[in-house]
């Protein structure tokens, strides 16, 4: 049963992760390839609304799975409790982002009117826009780093020279 929760976690988090770098992809070929960038953003709005679904929920299994495994006392590794708080902030991260800064970049958006670069540079919505979507960068990359770290600790368990801690 251990194996099949490690499994069942590594499948979450890998497609959290991997959902990540592709979100990087399309919004970088969505920018460069479309003719508005109105229409650009709006496609990254919703993929980056569509990543924050898949990273929850891919939160949560790990988070269920990591907490069964430790029930079972059969893989109790004490790296345990730093995934643990990983997955949890990573989560917390993904929720801000979700719950209060893009609705709040929204409001900005539609303030100018719909279309963020049409509006004027010294325009305060705008720049209150640019500020939230550096904000939301820097989030996504630190659930970027902290995923590629709690992949790597995930491997951790169920080895051999690592079990002695058990």
């Amino acid at each position: 049963m251990t194996t099949a929760f490690r499994i069942i976690r590594l499948y979450a988090l890998a497609a959290w992760v991997g959902s990540l770098f592709f979100f990087g992809f399309v919004a970088a070929i969505a920018f460069s390839t479309m003719p508005d960038t109105h229409l650009a953003g709006t496609i990254v709005r919703h993929a980056l609304s569509a990543l924050h679904q898949i990273g929850l929920i891919a939160g949560v299994v790990y988070l269920l799975f990591t907490l069964a495994l430790l029930g079972t006392q059969r893989d109790s590794h004490p790296v345990r409790a730093a995934e643990l708080l990983l997955v949890i902030f990573m989560m917390a991260l993904t929720s801000y982002s979700q719950f209060s800064v893009i609705p709040r970049m929204e409001r900005d958006r539609l303030a100018l009117g719909g279309d963020v670069a049409q509006a004027p540079l010294d325009n305060p919505y705008r720049s209150h826009f640019e500020r939230l979507h550096k904000v939301s960068v820097r989030v996504e990359g630190v659930v970027l780093i902290m995923g590629l770290a709690l992949l790597g600790m995930a491997e951790i368990h169920g080895r051999d020279d690592f079990d002695r801690f058990n």
